[in-house]
């Protein structure tokens, strides 16, 4: 039995979609609120529940053989409960009930310290603390979800424009949010990925001004992009900040992101998992049922 996290998340819902494609027994972790009726469909068993929980994360956790930690906040959530927290609870549960591999699905730059990124460090102190128990692991640390440029391909296709904030030429490895799938499934029980740590990234390392140009092939249309510096960011941070230190603290991360960039190389990931890693643009065509 598999126990899955953010099940109704972009990965989540790929990872038991994939596992119940292989008849494999899987219980997604799901919010009452959250829309779960296709991984019901699947065959998948629903955990409903509040990751805020110990109680409801320890029933979960029982039977379970793998558990795979897929969950992120959402907005509002509290990064201290349930980036961190939730994961440490998940782990003890994992402990008491003998789990035989336990994947957490961590961010490419955790180590780097980022002190104002409250995910990345939410994300590392969960790290170090699943290495200095005595379950066995994997963590995975990806470059970004390719999934997560679906909604900025159909505004493309939709006007034409491409929003970027921060520097043109800092490069990403996206991955594929199929393969970041394919590699969580098999970090469970592969024997070479045991107590391991591994950057995931795509097969390529892009600027970002050149993911418009990938949008401009798939919609056969020319595009402009709209840049906005980094310092401008930090600007309207600072106006609402004054409102709301909240919002304007968690957007600590988001600047992270926006200001360094996030790649690795491939050939370890593909030599491990046995696995060719997809492309950008083709992830993007699939998946926006559009051939080049």
């Amino acid at each position: 039995m598999f126990l899955v996290t953010g099940a109704t998340g972009d990965l989540g819902r790929r990872i038991v979609r994939s596992l119940r494609g292989r008849g494999q027994p899987v219980r997604a972790f799901v919010r009452l609120e959250a829309r779960y009726a296709d991984l019901e469909q699947m065959g998948a068993e629903i955990f409903i529940g509040d990751l805020r929980r110990r109680d409801l994360i320890e029933r979960a956790v029982r039977g379970a053989r793998y558990v795979i930690s897929a969950h992120g906040t959402r907005p509002g959530q509290s990064v201290a409960e349930v980036e961190y927290q939730a994961n440490i609870d998940l782990i003890e549960a994992a402990q008491v009930q003998g789990v035989e591999r336990f994947v957490y699905i961590s961010v490419l730059g955790a180590d780097r310290h980022y002190d104002d990124a409250p995910v990345f460090k939410a994300k590392r102190e969960v790290e170090k603390y699943l290495t200095r128990t005595q379950i066995p692991y994997t963590v995975l640390r990806p470059a970004g979800f390719a999934s997560n440029l679906l909604t900025l391909a159909r505004n493309f296709e939709r006007t034409g424009f491409y929003f970027l904030i921060g520097r043109r030429e800092n490069r990403t490895s996206l991955v594929s949010t199929d393969d970041l799938s394919e590699i969580a499934i098999q970090a469970a029980s592969l024997p070479e990925a045991r107590n391991r740590t591994f950057a995931i990234g795509g097969p390529e390392s892009l600027r970002r001004d050149e993911i418009p140009k990938i949008f401009e092939k798939l919609f056969n249309r020319a595009g402009q992009i709209l840049q906005l510096p980094i310092e401008a960011f930090d600007a309207a941070r600072t106006l609402i900040g004054l409102v709301n230190p909240v919002i304007s603290r968690d957007l600590g991360t988001l600047r992270v992101l926006l200001a360094n960039e996030y790649t690795c190389d491939p050939h370890e990931v593909q030599q491990v998992f046995q696995i060719e890693l997809e492309s950008l643009h083709h992830f993007l065509r699939r998946n926006l049922l559009y051939s080049a």
